[in-house]
C-alpha cells in the first residue's frame, strides 16, 4: 500500500524533506503527501510523490471540524504507515485520528501518539535528521566517496517557457546573479543587498528573487542599480512568478545570495552555487548549503548570536552586530569563492 508523509511546515522544510521522499518511494513506491497549499506545488511534480492533499491548516482548513474531516479521507485510503518528519501535535493528530496503523515520529515530537519513535540526531544535517524516518540506509558514494543527499525540485515545461520568456522581456541574459533578500524573520535579513547589487551590475545582470512581501525590498535593490543609468540590467521578480518558476529562475542563475529562508533550500534542490547570509541563527542548526562551491557568510565570535531556533523579528539587544558587521565585500569575496558569476558549466 502507499505510504503517506505529513509536512505541513515552511516551504524550506518541505523542499528538506524530498530526500526522504524519494527513500521512501524507492523503498515501497511513490509516496502521498499532506502540506500546505503553497507547498503543495513544490512536491507535486516530484517523480517520488504519487499524490499530493492540500491541507490549508491556518485558511479554510482551519480548526478541529476541519481537521478530522482530512482525517476520515485519509483513513478512507488506507495507507499502511505515516511517516511524521513535522513534530507538531496537529501532524500527530491527523495520523492517529485516521487510523493508519504504523505511525513513524521523531522522539522529541509527540511520541505516546506513533507506533513507532526515531531519535532526531541533534548535529547532523536537517536532510539527514529527516531521512533518519525511514530508517537505516547505506550511504551514497560517488568515486568511493559519500555523497550527501540533497533536495530536488522538478520543474515542468510550462515552468521553463515562462521563466525563459520573464527573462527574455526584461533582457536577462546568462549569466546573471540572484539575491534574495527577504526573510519572514527580520533578524535574519542582510541590510545591504542595494549595495551588492550596485557593485555586481557592474559586471551581471541581476534578478532579485522571492515574494509579494517582498516586492519593498527588490524595489531598493534596482533602484541601487538604477544608478548605472541604464546600462545595468536587473528585475524584480517578487510575486511575479510561481514558486517553481522562481526555482527554474535561480537553477539558470550563476549564483544566488540569500539570507537563512526558503530560497536557500530552493537553490540547493536546483544546484545552484549559494551564498548563504546567516545572522540571527547558524548553519550549525541543520539548515545551511551543503554543495562543494557553496558558501557561508557569518560573524563569528558574538556572544548573542545564535539568538533563537528561527530568528526572532528583530534583533534583541537593538544592534543587529550579526549581520550589519558583513560587509558587501565579505559577500563579494564568498560569490568569487563560488566561481561565480562566470557563466556555468
Amino acid at each position: 500500500m502507499t505510504s503517506l508523509v505529513i509536512q505541513t511546515a515552511f516551504l524550506g522544510d518541505v523542499v528538506l524533506t524530498t530526500p526522504l521522499l524519494e527513500a521512501l518511494a524507492r523503498r515501497h513506491g511513490p509516496v502521498d503527501v499532506v502540506t500546505t497549499p503553497a507547498a503543495a506545488t513544490l512536491v507535486e511534480t516530484h517523480p517520488a510523490v504519487r499524490r499530493v492533499i492540500p491541507y490549508d491548516k491556518r485558511g479554510k482548513d482551519r480548526g478541529l471540524g476541519r481537521l478530522v474531516a482530512l482525517a476520515r479521507t485519509l483513513r478512507a485510503e488506507r495507507y499502511a504507515v505515516a511517516y511524521l518528519p513535522h513534530r507538531s501535535l496537529r501532524t500527530a493528530t491527523l495520523a492517529w485520528l485516521a487510523r493508519i496503523p504504523k505511525r513513524v515520529g521523531f522522539r522529541d515530537g509527540w511520541p505516546m501518539l506513533y507506533t513507532e519513535v526515531r531519535q532526531r540526531a541533534r548535529t547532523d544535517h536537517e536532510i539527514d535528521r529527516l531521512l533518519a524516518l525511514a530508517g537505516p540506509a547505506g550511504p551514497t558514494r560517488t568515486g568511493g566517496a559519500m555523497t550527501p543527499a540533497t533536495p530536488r525540485l522538478e520543474t515542468t515545461r510550462e515552468d521553463r517557457r515562462a521563466a525563459n520568456e520573464f527573462l527574455g522581456e526584461h533582457g536577462i541574459g546568462e549569466p546573471f546573479a540572484a539575491l534574495a533578500p527577504g526573510s519572514i524573520w527580520g533578524s535574519k535579513r542582510w541590510p545591504y543587498y542595494a549595495e551588492l547589487a550596485e557593485r555586481l551590475a557592474a559586471r551581471v545582470a541581476i534578478v532579485v528573487v522571492g515574494g509579494p512581501e517582498d516586492v519593498g525590498l527588490a524595489d531598493e535593490v534596482l533602484k541601487a542599480v538604477e544608478g548605472g543609468g541604464g546600462r545595468w540590467r536587473a528585475v524584480n521578480a517578487c510575486g511575479r512568478l510561481t514558486l517553481r518558476q522562481s526555482a527554474e529562475v535561480i537553477r539558470r542563475a550563476a549564483v544566488l545570495v540569500t539570507n537563512d529562508s526558503a530560497p536557500l533550500h530552493f537553490a540547493q534542490a536546483v544546484g545552484t552555487p549559494t551564498v548563504a547570509i546567516f545572522g540571527s541563527t547558524v548553519p550549525a542548526f541543520g539548515f545551511g548549503p551543503r554543495g562543494p562551491r557553496d558558501r557561508v557568510v557569518q560573524r563569528d565570535g558574538l556572544s548573542c548570536r545564535p539568538c533563537s531556533a528561527h530568528g526572532p523579528p528583530s534583533c534583541p539587544l537593538g544592534h543587529h552586530l550579526c549581520m550589519k558587521s558583513l560587509s558587501v565585500e565579505d559577500v563579494l569575496l564568498a560569490i568569487e569563492e563560488t566561481g561565480a558569476p562566470h557563466r556555468r558549466d
